[in-house]
């Protein structure tokens, strides 16, 4: 048993160290990657624990069941939405809008018109800062882009474009269908339909650029041909 949890130990240890050497260089003096020690956990996910530190927190147990590129992949989206600063914070929101609320109970007693202004504003402000953080379309927005940028990245780190697409695709296919929950298997499915979209988009790019390569080639052959007649 001792040896079962050593190895076992060892191995999440090489993981870690494993996805620290992902980071992009300009990252990895701000950015750790530790296991997760929460009771049902997500997959993965970013906190900031300082004004310059950020910590990516995994899932071990979940982690392990994806496929090497798999994880890759959504290990860089993970990244790139540290790198857009889109990663969840401990706002101050929750606790200005309770202190607004009570403050405006409280000048309805004293009748205090200003004050009772003041708290009805922060009521508001804080409110539209909690839905605008929890909106659906941002977060989804937000999570397309983030996927944009692990492409880019995968292929920083040696993918060609094609792999790098199927490897987040089949990432995302496989989270959504263990997801049970509808809004969240929505929120993937809606991401997997986007990354089609954007590949479609590429190689429609590419093929462009590899024609005009071959028609500028056969132009010059022609020129070379008729230049030694």
């Amino acid at each position: 048993m001792t040896s079962y949890s050593a190895a076992s130990a060892r191995a999440e240890m090489s993981e870690l160290r494993r996805l620290k050497s992902l980071l992009p260089p300009e990252l990895q003096s701000w950015v750790t990657v530790e296991t997760t020690v929460e009771v049902n956990p997500p997959l993965i996910r970013s906190e900031e624990l300082g004004k310059d530190q950020v910590e990516i927190q995994i899932d071990l147990v979940k982690w392990e069941r994806l496929a090497l590129d798999q994880r890759n992949l959504l290990f860089w989206h993970e990244v790139a939405r540290v790198q857009n600063d889109t990663i969840s914070r401990d706002g101050w929101e929750m606790a200005a809008l309770a202190i607004g609320l009570g403050g405006a109970v409280g000048e309805l007693w004293v009748q205090d018109g200003l004050l009772l202004i003041l708290a009805l504003g922060l009521c508001g402000v804080s409110g539209y800062r909690l839905y605008a953080r929890n909106n659906s379309d941002r977060h989804l927005k937000e999570a397309i882009e983030a996927d944009e940028k692990a492409i880019a990245l995968a292929t920083r780190f040696g993918y060609t474009l094609p792999n790098a697409y199927k490897s987040l695709g089949s990432a995302l296919k496989t989270i959504a269908d263990d997801t049970p929950k509808k809004s969240k298997r929505k929120h993937y499915e809606s991401r997997l339909d986007a990354l089609k979209r954007s590949a479609t988009k590429a190689k429609e790019k590419s093929d462009r650029a590899r024609n005009s390569t071959r028609t500028r080639s056969l132009a010059d052959e022609r020129e070379n041909r008729e230049s030694y007649r």
